[in-house]
């Protein structure tokens, strides 16, 4: 969790919030007068931090869960290699979709409505697919759930930019440790808890429900207890819309934000396969899984830390995606050889994640603007990340090898640097585009 410090300075921010509130004009540019924190003010802020970490903690379980058993899935609902190949691709489909109408559903409902919605679809989601009797029901309600996580991947920085002007880095970290952590938990012990609950699917699958029941539950308190749920405005001083696909700082992120999250599915895709093929075995290269997306806990709470103290961010973007070339290059020459370094190695690769959700944070000056940047450069990214792991299984089909295929996930390690270094620049987008009034 948060140090005292940050603790203080959560305190400062919620109460901030509180004022905010009041005057539209605060919220737009995230500068309100202060208040003097009490315990109260310390409490709610405590109390947002805590969701904000439930929410991101269930962000992945949907996803990570289903793989170790998805053929048990497909035996039981006799759902056809394609269809479960087209799973994989799902996800990013949906993230894509669903995030973009995030912005929308925020200015009516207000960021933390939404999100605290999305945790209901996600909740109702996991648990009714567990009773799906056919794989058309099953993609149904697996969609619902990521239409919930689709839309808090995008609002939760919006909620973090609005309640927490002055701590963007601290409590990017909070979430993206917390999304980590949840990625690894679900990947790590499915199997295990799924074996302890009688060995069917169904209720290795729909325990994870329960946190995300009590994410919701975490949420509902929120809402609760700071009647908060007033729709922020869209854009600096004037409650219009940003022209966002005239910055080029956007685009910058949303690509960068595709090259690593094609990476990064790449990784959770094929890399048990890649250490299995060089003769490691079953057990062990799954744990070499566990442990890339383990990497993630600790860096994805210091890394935004770090990253949001300076003015830009381009030696970061440089330090992972040199970690990536390394870790490719070793898997190519000694998979097996060197294993648990280039596991390290792609875990911190993949860490660009939680830098791309700290620009998002940084490169717009008002909640309003950080929900259009948020959704479009996490949209646009899920879009460009669908064909990557699709094809980096038929270049290993087409050549029964690795060598191609890990070729093709380095290369995108070049576009990923070459753009992170103009995104990591220190701008801003509304000092880009144009601002549109809203309608009425």
């Amino acid at each position: 969790m948060l140090s005292a410090s940050s603790a203080s300075s959560t305190s400062d921010s919620a109460a901030t919030a509180d004022t905010a509130a009041v005057t539209d004009t605060a919220i737009d540019t995230g500068t309100a007068a202060r208040t003097p924190p009490g315990p109260s003010a310390a409490r709610l802020g405590w109390l947002l931090t805590a969701a904000v970490a439930l929410a991101a903690v269930n962000l992945r379980p949907v996803v990570t869960s289903l793989g170790p058993l998805l053929h048990q899935v497909r035996d039981d609902l006799g759902m056809s290699a394609t269809v479960a190949g087209l799973l994989t691709a799902v996800p990013s489909f949906c993230f894509a979709v669903f995030g973009f109408a995030a912005p929308a559903l925020a200015r009516r409902f207000g960021p933390t409505v939404v999100v605290t919605a999305g945790l209901g679809a996600i909740t109702a989601g996991v648990a009714a697919r567990s009773f799906a009797g056919g794989t058309a029901v099953f993609l149904l309600l697996t969609a619902l759930a990521l239409a919930g996580v689709a839309v808090a991947n995008v609002l939760i920085p919006v909620v973090i930019k609005r309640y927490f002007p002055d701590r963007v880095g601290p409590m990017i970290g909070v979430y993206s440790m917390a999304l980590s952590a949840g990625t690894a938990l679900a990947a790590a012990v499915t199997v295990p808890l799924t074996s302890a609950l009688g060995g069917s699917w169904r209720q290795g699958l729909g325990i994870w429900a329960v946190l995300g029941g009590l994410g919701l539950l975490v949420w509902l308190v929120t809402l609760a207890v700071r009647r908060d749920g007033r729709p922020a405005k869209d854009a600096a001083g004037g409650g219009g819309r940003l022209a966002i696909t005239r910055s080029r700082t956007a685009w910058a992120l949303a690509v960068f934000f595709g090259c690593q999250a094609t990476g990064a599915y790449a990784v959770m895709g094929w890399l048990s396969q890649i250490f299995q093929d060089a003769g490691v075995s079953a057990g062990t290269s799954g744990v070499l899984l566990a442990l890339t997306m383990a990497i993630g806990v600790p860096v994805s709470f210091v890394l935004p830390n770090l990253a949001a103290r300076r003015g830009d961010q381009r030696i970061f973007v440089v330090a992972l995606a040199g970690c990536g070339f390394a870790a490719y290059l070793g898997l190519v020459l000694a998979p097996a050889g060197g294993q648990w370094l280039w596991a390290v190695l792609l875990g911190l690769s993949n860490c660009a994640f939680p830098l791309t959700l700290t620009m998002i944070g940084l490169r717009a000056r008002t909640s309003g603007g950080v929900a259009q940047l948020s959704a479009f450069a996490q949209g646009v990214g899920y879009l460009i990340s669908i064909p990557g792991p699709i094809l980096v299984g038929v270049l290993y089909q087409r050549t029964g090898g690795w060598d191609l295929p890990l070729g093709f996930m380095a290369a995108l390690l070049v576009p990923q640097l070459l753009i992170g270094l103009r995104a990591a620049r220190a701008r801003h987008i509304e000092d880009e585009v144009a601002v549109t009034p809203a309608a009425g």
